[in-house]
């Protein structure tokens, strides 16, 4: 008797388990590249929800589709050697509010997307043949960008695009070529992402992640490989009843030909409370580290260590500003960033792009890095620790010149769009700071390989400033660095 009533168990077992595992081929999905599976993947997925959660299996093959909807409880795995293949058909996908996308969730909970397979947009066919459209005058003029030669983005369908949801994980897979943003993870909570892998180059606002307005996020053990910044913390909810607050990010390798790890440019709310550590940076065109309190929101609370950064345009850009008409400008205070180096390529970082990043109209030596307020916005409480910093040198007053004294006629451009090359040719090599409370420089090295005429630092209103084992290499100027309307000045060594 006891034996009969184990294999009724163990049989009552296999089979709830079974029914919590749906195979889009029992549906009739097939692997073909060809058919157009949209409608049977999304039946699974309804019938996992419908049975109280349970895991969608993309099989082995390669399963065209258009947006398909995640619901609660729902885990998409996809199997090794299979791959979920968006549509390059516009009318394939459906919108989340303003945004297309291949995978969506809205107000869903214990959602995942799991396994060893490929998700892949097919991005470049697909903005192609969106851009087609506007020439067949299908599409507004008003959402198209003349300068650029492209649509909008908000035309352009994203892989993943997930809103108001609730633990979800995303792990091992592979993520490519996407027409416009890879992922977009917005007023969302408990999201952790492991160990993915982001090959998105083929077209324009690649970005590898995109985190808005969520709480208690995890990114760790990642590598990102974007036309566009790799993991970009954003803000932008305009009733400020969302926010970004307990970030991690750990264990990433990343490649951007824009900024590889970066707060904004949309910061409407705020951010705060985030660790970014252990960061492995290459052939990256703008800012290794940018960090952007641009839009009216605030930014606090923020930790940077371990960064290598190898042949990328610029280590660290920190900036307050005020775009897109806010009212306001910053707050940005308590950053520590401590035990990074850099070097600095004389050439475009980004050469080896697909879509590499814009040239610039004007005439230039390599940008330092920088820290910049506005007046009367001061950038504040900043902490630079164990940092060194290779430059390539090379800056020459026939090519490009900025005396000193004309320091005071650099424009603050207060609502200029932020970037590390924003102000034209800079008066130091390596660290413009500005319109700054409260800075820390501990144990810094900054280097250059070929001799430069400027300063390796300029100080303009900076204030509550200490310098302890400030260490310039290959300058042989007898003043390191330029102060000008800076008070409270301690330098240790």
């Amino acid at each position: 008797m006891l034996r009969l009533i184990l294999i009724y168990l163990l049989l009552n077992f296999a089979a709830f388990k079974d029914a919590k595992q749906f195979n889009i081929i029992n549906y009739g999905a097939k692997g073909d590249a060809i058919t157009l599976n949209t409608n049977t993947i999304q039946k699974a997925i309804d019938d996992a929800h419908a049975n109280g959660g349970g895991t969608v299996i993309i099989p082995k093959g390669i399963f065209l589709s258009g947006s398909i909807f995640l619901k609660t409880g729902v885990t998409l795995q996809l199997e090794k050697g299979g791959t979920l293949l968006g549509s390059t058909n516009i009318i394939d996908y459906k919108p989340i509010h303003v945004w297309k996308a291949l995978i969506i969730a809205d107000s869903c909970s214990h959602i995942a997307i799991t396994g060893k397979g490929v998700i892949d947009g097919q991005g470049a066919k697909l903005a192609l043949n969106i851009d087609s459209l506007f020439y067949r005058g299908e599409i507004d003029s008003h959402y198209y960008e003349f300068s650029e030669k492209r649509v909008y983005a908000t035309l352009r369908p994203q892989i993943i695009q997930f809103q108001k949801c609730d633990d979800i994980k995303i792990t091992d897979v592979t993520i490519k070529n996407s027409a416009c943003w890879v992922q977009t993870y917005e007023k969302c909570s408990n999201l952790a992402i492991d160990n993915i892998t982001v090959l998105s180059d083929e077209y324009w606002n690649n970005d590898g992640i995109d985190v808005i307005d969520c709480k208690n996020v995890s990114i760790t053990n990642c590598f990102i490989n974007a036309s566009d910044d790799g993991i970009c913390l954003k803000s932008e909810d305009l009733t400020k009843t969302y926010f970004s607050d307990s970030i991690y990010i750990s264990n990433c390798t990343i490649r951007s030909s824009a900024s590889a790890v970066k707060f904004g440019t949309s910061l409407v709310s705020g951010i705060k409370n985030v660790v970014i550590k252990n960061i492995k940076i290459y052939d990256t065109y703008r800012s290794a580290i940018a960090i952007e309190s641009t839009q009216g929101g605030y930014i606090e609370n923020v930790l940077v260590e371990n960064i290598v950064a190898k042949n990328t345009g610029n280590a660290l850009f920190i900036r307050i500003g005020r775009i897109r008409g806010a009212p306001k400008a910053g707050p940005l205070k308590n950053v520590v960033i401590r035990n990074m180096k850099v070097w600095v390529p004389f050439a475009p970082p980004d050469i080896k792009y697909n879509i590499r990043g814009p040239a610039l109209p004007f005439f230039h030596n390599v940008f330092p890095s920088s820290i910049t307020g506005n007046p009367g916005v001061f950038v504040e409480n900043v902490l630079l620790e164990n940092i060194e910093i290779i430059y390539p040198g090379k800056g020459n007053k026939a090519f490009a010149n900025l005396p000193l004294w004309r320091v005071k006629s650099i424009p603050d451009l207060e609502t200029a769009y932020p970037e590390f090359s924003m102000f034209g040719e800079l008066p130091a090599w390596g660290f413009y700071i500005r319109h700054v409370k409260g800075l820390e420089m501990k144990n810094i090295k900054l280097k250059i390989l070929e001799p430069d005429y400027r300063p390796s630092i300029v100080f303009d209103n900076v204030h509550d400033v200490k310098i302890n084992n400030l260490n310039i290499i290959g300058d042989s100027k007898k003043q390191a660095y330029f102060a000008i309307d800076t008070t409270n000045f301690m330098h240790l060594n």
